[in-house]
């Protein structure tokens, strides 16, 4: 028997947010001082370990403050909105006026100053177009949200300059370097959701680029459910530049997370343009994620997969990212457990099957029994956990506690549940 009560619902997770989640980072991430937001914390929260700032995770911020503000005016939740921009406003500033290097790319580092850092001595400052991407997300929703036609232009230049980088073969991708002969399903992934807000929110403002930008996430969200779509009805995260694939770890192994977050930016990309039969497709993409990236022994979604489930394996090159598959593919990440959340429940919404209503309440139990920090003096979740759910002091990508997943979903859940209650009325 369904007992689902999306109003309950929505009063539980609005209650994490604004109880949980949220103090942390309003006490403890706000640079007032020099602008900009702290996000360098241990896994547990409880002890700031640098002032570095990373413009991926700047850019993040600064969309999440904007789309809170968004939700605040709405009576979605209970926040200052006009103060939510303010603090927005100052990151905006921060990024323009430190982190844009003379050849149009965003730096990747910046110290609590605004002075440029290399990730790694000798290797450059733009060390990854996902900055960039962050930036371009950071800037579209203050603008759409604030009004704001320069900041909107702003956005439209800096991903503009990101495709010509794409085309030009010019793509730096750290934390997570693509391997030489492979191409990455996290490119079309990533600008499927960068172009796909632009074009809403230049759309809002009836800008003229709007059309434009429309069809390039058209042509994003082919490109991931034509190319890297597999007739396992999986996403391949690598794929080989040159056939016949190998039988290797690069090419065999899927990552859960990735998979069911991108299937939620498809399925938003297809609800918009009434492509049902891709909103199907993207749906069932998500349950087979679930099937191979479920651990049946202890719960929760594996970082990274087998196709075939379980540990991935395949030949193996000595690459860095595949160390990074093989070292950690047991470990239970808080990114892909608050993606999931989202993404099962808007599977629900859009196709009505109750499979998808199973496997949301599934990982909500997980997540709730597992990644809250205990400490409730200090808040928000323990977002890096071993195979049995303990936490662990480990770096995963960079070494930052980022709020941008669990905010993020938990602000889209919001937006879902408040529309289902609307219709329900």
């Amino acid at each position: 028997m369904n007992t689902y009560n999306p109003q309950a619902l929505q009063h539980f997770y609005q209650e994490h947010l604004e109880t949980v989640i949220l103090p942390f980072w309003f006490e403890r991430g706000i640079d007032t001082e020099h602008g900009g937001y702290f996000t360098c914390f241990d896994n547990r929260g409880a002890q700031l370990i640098s002032t570095d700032k990373y413009i991926w995770s700047q850019g993040r911020v600064i969309w999440l403050l904007a789309r809170l503000a968004d939700l605040s005016r709405r009576g979605l939740v209970q926040q200052d909105a006009e103060r939510l921009l303010t603090i927005a406003r100052q990151g905006v500033e921060f990024i323009s006026r430190y982190a844009f290097l003379e050849n149009g790319n965003c730096a990747f580092l910046l110290d609590r100053y605004g002075n440029k850092k290399e990730p790694v001595p000798g290797n450059g400052f733009d060390t990854s177009f996902f900055a960039d991407c962050f930036v371009t997300l950071g800037f579209t929703e203050y603008a759409r949200v604030t009004r704001n036609v320069e900041i909107l232009e702003q956005a439209l230049a800096l991903c503009q300059h990101i495709v010509r980088r794409i085309a030009a073969g010019l793509l730096r991708s750290d934390p997570y370097p693509i391997p030489t002969g492979f191409s990455a399903h996290s490119v079309p992934m990533i600008m499927l959701n960068v172009t796909q807000e632009l074009a809403g929110a230049l759309e809002s403002f009836q800008h003229p680029a709007a059309t434009e930008l429309r069809r390039m996430s058209v042509a994003y969200m082919q490109e991931i459910m034509q190319h890297f779509y597999q007739s396992n009805g999986l996403i391949a995260e690598m794929l080989p530049l040159q056939e016949p694939a190998t039988d290797s770890v690069l090419s065999r192994h899927v990552t859960p997370g990735h998979t069911i977050e991108s299937m939620w930016f498809v399925m938003h990309e297809a609800a918009t343009l009434g492509q049902h039969e891709w909103i199907q497709r993207a749906a069932q993409v998500v349950a087979k994620a679930f099937s191979v990236g479920w651990d049946q022994e202890y719960g929760g979604l594996l970082r990274y997969a087998d196709r075939d489930g379980g540990k991935p394996t395949g030949a193996t090159i000595g690459d860095v990212y595949e160390r990074l598959v093989l070292d950690t593919w047991d470990t239970k990440l808080w990114w892909p457990h608050s993606e999931a959340l989202y993404s099962t429940l808007l599977a629900y919404d859009l196709t009505g099957d109750e499979t998808f209503l199973s496997l949301h309440e599934r990982v909500h139990t997980y997540v709730f029994a597992t990644f809250p920090n205990p400490d409730q003096h200090i808040g928000e979740w323990v977002q890096i956990r071993d195979r049995q759910g303990k936490p662990i002091d480990k770096v995963v990508a960079l070494p930052v506690k980022d709020p941008y997943h669990i905010t993020r979903n938990l602000m889209l859940l919001l937006e879902l549940l408040h529309r289902q209650t609307s219709r329900n009325a």
